[in-house]
């Protein structure tokens, strides 16, 4: 998708950003605040003197979550409740947060620490920062470019990007458009030809790795998600269209997703690529050993940030005992309500080689497209980093369990 050029020679979405700028500037002191409450979009949790709060630009961002408070102001509401939303009452959103909070630092001095090396290696790729960016779907449902936005922020901050198999924009363009090697997110579609007809087009597109996500069984009610729609007038048609997905263009799609995958499922998908295989939304020791049985290159430790089960156990609550499990064999990466600098170092600790975040570079690119990601991933290196120094620990590799202790 091309972005529209203004005949001054502006990108359009530049001109919706400043545009916005000036409007949250205006909002601030605007006696037209209390009538704006009642439009559709606006979120009527913000107080008054919350909107005044908001930030007008990436650069007065303090933390992450400033991007979010003008991410719920600028969605309209059914975007902003899926992009809310968890399962049930979210408890597994809330478990994921909470879990943080069971483990506190144990901080060394006199290590030498006025130079931090936050590289990593992933397959025999070095990348500058653990940090990389999750699969989310319809990213254009955020921000008019969505994952080539998304791809042109993680290329200029050189994180690894992880792209949907329902994104918004094909892997052949997110990829153009990040200009190197994208990982790619697979959904196991119910005609096994679909299926490989979409690793067939990453292969294309030169993705090294295909992350299969296996977690996606039983759904669930996603009160969150309701409550918003019903709050929402507008025709979903408007821009939703029914039409499929560019990754499936010139695919014969039926059946949707593949229900009951099982672990033959994985050995034939290991047989029709030679790319390093993932499977994202593992979270038990048994089924980390029943990965390495099968030929998987890699997990992610995952349950799809509380949105695809009820279990309320966190994320990191399970890292353990599949890192326990794996013994090194295989990298283990991590997703599932990381906001703060010293939430990745707690995960590092525990013996994740990487942490994949989703919601906040979202938060980021529905408030200010990719300037607003790439602020996101700025200011998550900046924390890390200082957790680092604090710690004592001058690179990846010095971060032990021993940094941690539980509450």
């Amino acid at each position: 998708m091309c972005a529209f050029t203004h005949p001054l020679g502006m990108n359009m979405n530049d001109i919706k950003l400043e545009a916005r700028r000036h409007f949250l500037r205006f909002l601030a002191g605007s006696p037209l605040l209390a009538s704006l409450r009642t439009t559709p979009g606006f979120c009527d949790d913000l107080e008054p003197a919350e909107v005044s709060n908001l930030i007008s630009e990436p650069g007065e961002a303090i933390n992450v979550f400033d991007f979010e408070k003008v991410a719920e102001h600028e969605l309209p509401l059914a975007h902003w409740g899926f992009l809310k939303s968890g399962v049930g009452d979210d408890g597994s959103v809330r478990a994921n947060r909470d879990a943080f909070s069971n483990y506190y630092m144990r901080p060394r001095r006199l290590v030498g620490v006025s130079e931090i090396d936050m590289s990593v290696k992933l397959f025999g790729t070095k990348w500058e920062t653990p940090i990389a960016l999750c699969p989310a779907a319809s990213q254009g449902a955020f921000y008019e470019d969505g994952e080539l936005a998304v791809a042109q922020a993680a290329k200029n901050k050189r994180h690894l990007m992880i792209l949907s198999t329902y994104s918004s924009n094909s892997v052949t363009d997110v990829a153009e458009a990040y200009g190197g090697p994208i990982w790619f997110q697979l959904y196991a579609q119910a005609n096994f030809e679909v299926t490989r007809g979409l690793i067939a087009k990453a292969e294309a597109a030169g993705c090294p790795a295909i992350v299969v996500t296996v977690d996606q069984i039983a759904g669930g009610n996603r009160d969150t998600l309701n409550r918003y729609r019903k709050l929402d007038t507008r025709e979903c048609s408007d821009c939703h269209t029914g039409e499929p997905k560019p990754n499936f263009e010139g695919l014969k799609r039926s059946g949707g997703l593949r229900a009951g995958l099982t672990w033959d499922s994985v050995k034939r998908l290991r047989g029709i690529t030679d790319r390093k295989l993932l499977l994202k939304g593992i979270v038990t020791g048994e089924d980390a050993k029943l990965c390495l049985e099968h030929g998987v290159d890699g997990i992610i430790v995952s349950n799809h940030g509380g949105r695809s089960e009820s279990s309320n156990w966190a994320s990191l609550d399970s890292l353990p005992e599949v890192v326990q499990a794996v013994d090194g064999k295989v990298p283990v990466l991590i997703d599932g309500g990381f906001r703060r600098g010293m939430d990745f170092f707690k995960a590092l600790a525990l013996g994740a080689d990487a942490v994949c975040i989703g919601r906040p570079y979202l938060w980021g690119l529905a408030a200010f497209g990719q300037e607003g990601v790439e602020q996101v991933l700025e200011i998550l290196r900046r924390e890390v980093r200082m957790a680092m120094m604090t710690a004592g620990t001058p690179s990846i590799k010095d971060i032990k369990r021993s940094h941690l202790a539980a509450v």
